[in-house]
C-alpha cells in the first residue's frame, strides 16, 4: 500500500526536523560567541550558560528559540512538520478507510490537523511582543491545545490500530504496537498529573524540565511509527 510507504518516510521527518530545531537553537542559545561580530549576533534574551533543561529545567524551548538568530531555525522547522502532520494523518485515514473497505474521516484525522494548525498558530506567535495578559494567555492556549489534541490523535489511533491488528499482522510489528500504546497512556497519564502543577504559580524547573521530555515523547511516537510498519513493494 502507498499509504504505508509515505507514512514510514513522514514519520522519520517528523521525529527528526523539530527534534534538530530545538536542541540545534538550544545549542546556540549556549554557545552565542560563534556568532559573535556577525549578522546572526545572538540576541541577548536568548542567551543562557550551559545546562541540560531536559533535566535542570534551566530554560524553556520558547527562550531558547523564540529570539533572533534561532527563531530562524525554528518557525521553518516547525511549519514543515505541521506539513508533514497534515499529510501523515491524512494517510493514515485513508490507510484505515482502504483497510476497512469504508470513506470516513475519523476523529484521529480532525485532532491530528487540529494539532498541525496549532503548532502553526504558536510557531508565528512566537516571539511576537504584546504586553497585555489576554494575548499571553492567549499563546498558552494554543501550545496547550497543540498538546491535547496531539495526544488525543495518536491514542485514537494507536486504539483503531489495535482494533485492526489481526487484518494487519503481516504488516506491522506488534512489539511496536505494544510500545506506542505505552507511550501513548504515558504521555496521558503525565500530562493529567501535571496539570495542577502546571497550572499553579512556581515551579519554573520543574515546568520547563517536563516541557523538553514533553516534547521528545510526542514526537517519539513518530519514530516508533516508521518502525511500526513493515517496509512494502
Amino acid at each position: 500500500m502507498k499509504e504505508i510507504a509515505q507514512i514510514r518516510k513522514l514519520s522519520l521527518w517528523i521525529f527528526f526536523i523539530p527534534l534538530f530545531a530545538i536542541n540545534f537553537c538550544l545549542i546556540i542559545s549556549q554557545n552565542p560567541e560563534f556568532l559573535e561580530n556577525t549578522i546572526f549576533t545572538v540576541d541577548q534574551i536568548g542567551r543562557s550558560a550551559f545546562s541540560i533543561p531536559y533535566i535542570d529545567g534551566s530554560l524553556s524551548i520558547s527562550r531558547a528559540a523564540r529570539t533572533f538568530p534561532q527563531y530562524l531555525i525554528f518557525k521553518p522547522a516547525m511549519f514543515v512538520t505541521a506539513i508533514f502532520l497534515y499529510i501523515y494523518w491524512k494517510n493514515n485515514n485513508q490507510l484505515i478507510n482502504n483497510l476497512n473497505s469504508s470513506n470516513f474521516n475519523y476523529r484521529f484525522k480532525t485532532f491530528g490537523i487540529l494539532s498541525a494548525i496549532f503548532l502553526v498558530i504558536h510557531s508565528i506567535l512566537l516571539g511576537v511582543k504584546f504586553d497585555i495578559q489576554v494575548y499571553k494567555l492567549f499563546r498558552r492556549v494554543v501550545l496547550l491545545l497543540f498538546i491535547i489534541f496531539e495526544i488525543i490523535a495518536q491514542g485514537i489511533l494507536v486504539y483503531h490500530l489495535y482494533k485492526l491488528k489481526l487484518k494487519l499482522k503481516e504488516l506491522i510489528n506488534k512489539k511496536i504496537l505494544t510500545l506506542k500504546i505505552i507511550l501513548v497512556s504515558i504521555l496521558a497519564l503525565v500530562g493529567v498529573l501535571s496539570l495542577p502543577i502546571l497550572i499553579a504559580k512556581g515551579n519554573t524547573h520543574f515546568k520547563h524540565a517536563l516541557e523538553w521530555n514533553y516534547f521528545v515523547g510526542v514526537v517519539l511516537f513518530y519514530l516508533l511509527s516508521r518502525f511500526f510498519w513493515k517496509r512494502t513493494t
